[in-house]
């Protein structure tokens, strides 16, 4: 496909993925694991021989996303931590590795443990003091989410990038490639959870890994242990997320002007002490977001409402069209007290996540109106 294709017209085609033995405008799915030799033992299909490596399915998501993504090339993996673990899993004993504090809590603790164990010098840095710890601290590698989930900081990709010689790894799952192309702004390594935004569906689990390859045997390195260690998405997920993206575009641009509207109007009520979104100008993050991010500002904002728990606990549960459940991005609004799922974190009680979804921005206004009263 022509790489000057926009990113609508690259997802709605589904960067070309079509079943030519039946003619079908949309891509097979094709489930089987192994693949067949002909009688002298060669494959029939040069590039097919097992599953854990091969799929056409995988192959044709993986392009979609690489050609939204602007990268050299893209992997899949069956979750966004499975992605994080590839990239983590190349660093060697005794190296440093720096990661941005208060990002999604999953990924620390996992970082924590994993480094712990590999004896890996971890160095954590809240977002205002990342950049003068890169510049200060020698890492082979730098890992950091923006919009940072549940924060919302947005971080200076390309400040980090020119700081450091180590490799910069960006989780840009808040933003999804449609408004910010992480590669464009100097990161060696985009990461995303392709269950939040990408796939937007709340009904496929997988995570994405893209690079500009600037360092070839590093990421030499992560293909092989996504074949070795078995870390492969399914051809049914990879079919369900090829599906999902031909409307993200659309999806992301819907759920960014309702967010928009909406981290308006709860920042002007009574009940509401603060709301967290990169779009608001009152945000520190607004002039670097308004920067890096292009068309929008993501589903994603934290609300402080007036009060302790118990009143982020009414508002939470007088919400009738934010289901209360864990995720992001989905066409569904999501709320979420992150203070009872994670209160080991430091989280203030009093703070909502808040997923915007595509439902009318009128709707889901008067649902919070009706919350707050």
């Amino acid at each position: 496909m022509d790489k000057s294709r926009k990113p609508a017209t690259i997802a709605a085609h589904a960067a070309g993925a079509t079943d030519l033995q039946s003619g079908g405008v949309v891509p097979a799915l094709q489930p089987s694991t192994t693949y067949l030799r002909d009688e002298d033992y060669a494959l029939v299909r040069p590039d097919n021989i097992y599953s854990r490596a091969d799929s056409d399915n995988l192959r044709q998501a993986e392009e979609v996303l690489r050609l939204l993504e602007g990268a050299e090339e893209t992997l899949l993996f069956p979750s966004g931590m499975a992605a994080i673990a590839a990239v983590f899993r190349t660093l060697s004993n005794g190296d440093t590795a720096i990661v941005q504090s208060g990002i999604y809590w999953g990924t620390t603790a996992w970082i924590r443990d994993f480094c712990a164990r590999r004896e890996i010098n971890l160095i954590e840095a809240d977002a205002d003091a990342l950049l003068a710890t890169c510049e200060t601290q020698h890492a082979s590698l730098v890992f950091i989410e923006t919009p940072s989930n549940p924060w919302l900081k947005t971080l200076d990709i390309r400040a980090i990038a020119d700081s450091t010689a180590a490799k910069l790894m960006v989780d840009a799952t808040a933003a999804t490639p449609i408004l910010t192309r992480g590669l464009d702004f100097g990161a060696d390594i985009v990461m995303h959870s392709a269950t939040k935004g990408i796939n937007g569906h709340s009904d496929v689990l997988a995570g994405v890994l893209s690079t500009c390859a600037r360092d070839a045997r590093i990421w030499e390195m992560i293909r092989a242990d996504r074949k070795m260690a078995g870390a492969i998405l399914g051809p049914f997920e990879a079919w369900l997320l090829t599906r999902a993206m031909r409307t993200l575009p659309l999806r992301v641009e819907r759920m960014s002007q309702n967010a928009q509207a909406l981290a308006e109007h709860l920042l002007a009520q009574d009940g509401v002490d603060d709301v967290f979104y990169p779009g608001l100008p009152s945000h520190p993050g607004f002039d670097v977001a308004s920067r890096q991010m292009q068309g929008g500002f993501g589903s994603l904002m934290s609300v402080i409402v007036k009060g302790r728990k118990q009143d982020a606990l009414r508002v939470v549960g007088k919400l009738q069209l934010f289901l209360r459940a864990t995720s992001l991005g989905g066409v569904e609004s999501l709320v979420e007290h992150r203070h009872t799922i994670e209160p080991h974190t430091g989280i203030p009680e009093n703070l909502i996540r808040v997923s915007v979804g595509i439902e009318d921005i009128g709707d889901l206004i008067a649902d919070w109106d009706q919350a707050l009263g």
